[in-house]
């Protein structure tokens, strides 16, 4: 009898694991911050001026001119992701697998989420054929799906959606009547910019997609939360925009003083902070590249990663060997190769992937080193992966999986 999500260990876990290890703080951000640390005043609810000033330039630069008043700025994504659904209304359609902290945003709402499937070449973006009958179906059984949350540099599955494959979501998005909320967070983190193309749905759909962006995805820590969203400049993109800044007011959701200071800085793009991502995704991608040979050499499928810093794996092929430790789900193998590896290994039930398929995120984090010294040596390096920490890691990687051959 097959086990259900809620069968015997408590109920499917989608929250977050716990943070990976990240590389050090610029010293430049580091001296913003401190500099600012002495701040009294509050940030308003959406941000200063400076902020989404800052906000405006950083998009410019990227092809999407953007007026101060259709930004908003909040504590994190899921802060501003929570107040700008809870201001537009309705359920959500979202690609499987996504982001694990997407699902409970919209269930914190009260909403109902609908999970479609992505195409075979990537994630991040929903079958545009298939999209469209899902919301068939669910109008018919009287849901209302008014949103599309989408990704065009996908966590978990680390692809970046060919720019047709954005098109054609967006397509089907327009003819369904929904309103598309771009996350964009891992845009400035493709491994290489100059082979990769990211397209954003705000410049095909421009009066009906907004751009989210959490700034810890490539320019600031994790621990400093902020991020950005961007409005449509229309009427109706104003009226969003007035709603989501009630959320905000109301939940409290305001970025920290300091912290908001950063956050223009880092969006300036100064040489530092730009030289600084840069580096990080040259050197996750090198990694990432070496982490996928190793799940191939070892039987197990992946898309090749693209962006961000994890990889999400299949590990089907390899059923068998793991059915000789007892793992029959991915909830069984996030605790078994994690518990092998010693880092954390969330499996595909956090991303609203099916129970049953042995799929689980891997992060290069990990591989980088286990202190502060260690990644700051894999970011300098020539080769980082002839350091003999990433090394061993990835050997640590291969003989696993070997193990289950």
């Amino acid at each position: 009898m097959q086990r259900t999500a809620t069968e015997g260990r408590g109920p499917v876990r989608y929250g977050p694991p716990a943070p990976q290890p990240g590389l050090p703080v610029l010293p430049e951000l580091l001296g913003v911050l401190a500099a600012a640390a002495g701040r009294s005043a509050p940030e308003p609810p959406g941000g200063g001026a400076s902020l989404r000033e800052a906000a405006c330039r950083y998009w410019g630069r990227r092809g999407l001119a953007t007026s101060p008043e259709n930004v908003a700025a909040g504590p994190g994504a899921p802060a501003l992701l929570l107040a700008l659904l809870g201001a537009y209304g309705g359920d959500v359609m979202l690609p499987r697998p996504c982001p694990a902290w997407w699902t409970p945003q919209v269930r914190l709402l009260g909403r109902r989420a609908y999970h479609v499937p992505t195409p075979a070449e990537c994630g991040g973006v929903p079958d545009p054929y298939a999209l469209l009958e899902t919301v068939r179906r669910v109008r018919a059984e009287g849901g209302d799906p008014r949103v599309l949350l989408l990704s065009v540099a996908d966590d978990p599955t680390a692809t970046v959606p060919p720019p047709e494959m954005v098109h054609e979501a967006c397509e089907a998005a327009e003819s369904a009547g929904l309103f598309v909320v771009s996350d964009e967070s891992w845009r400035d983190t493709v491994h290489r910019p100059r082979d990769t193309l990211v397209l954003s749905p705000a410049e095909m759909l421009p009066d009906r997609a907004a751009v989210l962006v959490d700034l810890s995805g490539a320019l600031l820590p994790a621990g400093w939360p902020a991020a950005v969203v961007r409005f449509p400049g229309t009427p109706r993109g104003t009226w969003l925009c007035a709603r989501t800044l009630d959320v905000l007011t109301a939940t409290g959701a305001m970025v920290a003083g300091p912290v908001a200071g950063a956050a223009a800085h880092a969006l300036g793009e100064p040489d530092a902070v730009a030289g600084r991502a840069f580096a990080a995704a040259a050197l996750h991608g090198v990694v990432a590249a070496a982490a996928h040979r190793r799940l191939l050499e070892s039987g197990v499928l992946a898309r090749p990663p693209q962006a961000g810093r994890h990889l999400y794996a299949d590990l089907t092929p390899l059923r068998a060997g793991l059915a000789r430790h007892g793992v029959a789900d991915a909830m069984e193998l996030e605790d078994w190769l994690g518990g092998r590896l010693g880092a954390a290994t969330p499996g595909g039930q956090r991303f609203a992937d099916e129970l049953g398929a042995l799929r689980v995120r891997l992060s290069t984090g990990p591989l980088l080193g286990a202190t502060p010294q260690e990644r700051l040596a894999a970011l300098t390096a020539r080769d980082p992966l002839a350091l003999p920490h990433v090394q061993n890691s990835l050997d640590l990687l291969g003989s696993v999986l070997a193990g289950l051959a």
